[in-house]
Formats: C-alpha cells, sequence, structure tokens
C-alpha cells in the first residue's frame, strides 16, 4: 500500500494558514519590541493568553508536570530569547534565521534519539547554516549578536518539539494556557531584573506597538500555536514543518510592506541557501518515500 507524501486537504490549509499567521508574526514582534521591551512583551503576551485559555481548560492530573519543562524551554528559552533577538535584526533576517529550528531539531533527534543522519541531511544542514552566515554579514541588518540570541531560540525551539512530542496527548488549548501561566511570572522576573523603566514604557507606546502584541496573542499564540500542536499530534514533525519554508518569503514581502525594509543580494542569497537547506532535510524525494511506510 503506498502512503501518504502530502498532507490531506484541511490539513494542508491548516499548515499553510499557520505559515503565513507566523510569517506576519515576525513583522508583529518588530512592530511591539520596537517600543516594548522583549522580556516585558512576552510577560504580557503570556499573561493575557493565560486569563483567555486557563479558566476554561483545565488540564488533566499528571499533565501539569509535562507542561511545565515546555514552559522553561518554549516559554522562556525560545520565546524570550526569540523577542530579544529580533529587535535586533530587520524582519525579513529573523524570519530566515529562525528556520534554523529545523536543522537543529534534526541534531537533536540524532544525539538525543539515535535518529540516523544520512549525507543528504548533512548537506541540508550545511547549506542552512551556511545561509545564516551569509544574511550575518549582511551589512544593512543589526549586530551579530542579535542573529546569535535568534539562533539559540531556534536551539530552544528544536528541544521543545522533542518533548511536546513525546508528552501525552492533551488538548491543545490546555497546552498553550498553562505553558503561557507558567511562563509569564519567569518572564517578568527577567523584564524586572534586566530591563527598567516598564510603567513609563507602558504609557508611552504608541498604538502600534499594542497592534503588534496583539497580533502576537490572537494570531501566534491563539491560532497558530493550537493549530500547530494539532498538526504535531496527527502527523510525522517532517511532513508539517516543511511547510513552514514559506513563512520567510511572508515576512520578507511583509517586512518591505509595513516596515519599509529593504532586500539585498545578500538576504535574497542567504535566505535561498537556508531555505534549500532546510527542504533537503525535510522534505523526502520519492525515493526515499519507502523508508517512512512501514506501518
Amino acid at each position: 500500500m503506498s502512503g501518504r507524501t502530502t498532507l490531506p486537504p484541511w490539513d494542508l490549509g491548516t499548515a499553510l494558514l499557520v505559515t503565513f499567521l507566523w510569517g506576519g508574526n515576525v513583522i508583529a514582534i518588530k512592530m511591539a519590541t520596537a517600543f516594548l521591551p522583549p522580556f516585558l512583551s512576552m510577560a504580557i503576551r503570556f499573561a493575557i493568553v493565560a486569563l483567555i485559555l486557563c479558566p476554561f481548560y483545565r488540564p488533566a492530573p499528571g499533565q501539569l508536570r509535562h507542561i511545565l519543562p515546555v514552559s522553561l524551554v518554549m516559554g522562556i528559552g525560545h520565546f524570550g530569547l526569540l523577542f530579544v533577538g529580533l529587535s535586533g535584526v530587520d524582519a525579513a533576517t529573523g524570519a530566515v534565521v529562525t528556520q534554523l529550528g529545523v536543522p537543529f531539531s534534526v541534531i537533536l533527534s540524532w544525539l538525543l534519539l539515535k535518529d540516523r543522519l544520512d549525507k543528504r541531511r548533512v548537506a541540508g544542514l550545511a547549506l542552512a547554516f551556511l545561509g545564516v552566515v551569509v544574511l550575518a554579514g549582511d551589512p544593512d541588518h543589526a549586530d551579530l549578536i542579535s542573529v546569535l540570541v535568534v539562533v539559540a531560540s531556534d536551539v530552544m525551539w528544536a528541544l521543545a518539539m522533542l518533548l511536546i512530542k513525546r508528552a501525552p496527548p492533551m488538548s491543545p488549548m490546555v497546552f498553550s494556557g498553562w505553558m503561557a501561566l507558567m511562563a509569564a511570572p519567569m518572564l517578568l522576573i527577567l523584564s524586572l531584573i534586566f530591563e527598567r523603566d516598564q510603567a513609563q514604557i507602558l504609557q508611552s507606546a504608541p498604538l502600534s506597538a499594542w497592534e503588534g502584541l496583539a497580533y502576537t496573542i490572537v494570531g501566534a499564540s491563539l491560532i497558530a500555536h493550537t493549530l500547530w500542536y494539532h498538526l504535531l499530534r496527527t502527523h510525522a514533525l517532517s511532513r508539517v514543518v516543511p511547510y513552514t519554508l514559506l513563512a520567510p518569503v511572508v515576512a520578507f514581502t511583509l517586512g518591505g510592506f509595513f516596515l519599509g525594509e529593504s532586500v539585498n543580494a545578500l538576504k535574497i542569497a542567504g535566505g535561498v541557501l537556508t531555505m534549500i537547506g532546510v527542504a533537503i532535510i525535510e522534505i523526502r524525494l520519492p525515493t526515499f518515500v519507502s523508508d517512512t511506510e512501514t506501518t
């Protein structure tokens, strides 16, 4: 019996919607962090998500112990570092660098789960990382430190994906709400330690900052991540992750339209190299399909 190599139509539409929302989320983060400190932005985002979801979606006994490590790795490690890093790079560069979550997930699966790492994937890893090196050399965007912070957030994303896949099944709403509840106070503490003048900044922030933050809450947290958790539960990671390759295209387009960002040869070259590398890693050619059709 031949196995399906593409998602069913409904799930395909879901994956494309998530990709569009995540591409737009990079723009929204840039709009928010242009005025609001990154850790404070994330603390507010998660606090509002928790207020919306937690009263209506309660975890079953034993589920909180699986949500807690994800809240640390995803809520603090990934999102905290992502907001800090994206505040210092342009949207197009940030969207491309976030694609390194896929190569890092392959590396962690190889190191921790003993998954096979063949020559094709090694070549994909090399291309993906080469693309980010090209982007880091672009004189038009911000400092190298910001790029490295986004890369660190990608490592945390990859680790979080492994934790989510190994956790027992639970409602995406429960997962999103209670992860947010656990992460919000920790991010607020980080804001109080590393950021200053929060009250004054909140009072003077323009409408565009709140619009960006609202998008990250509704578009990214409540809609995109809920749909993403559903896809992870119903399909193999390698079948849904390739669709996120379209997110940088969305960010490139919206970054120019909303933020007036320019696109130069280095951005295009780095973006193409990274996305080709990720595609080589995750998109199986027909000759490899039989490797996954054992059940």
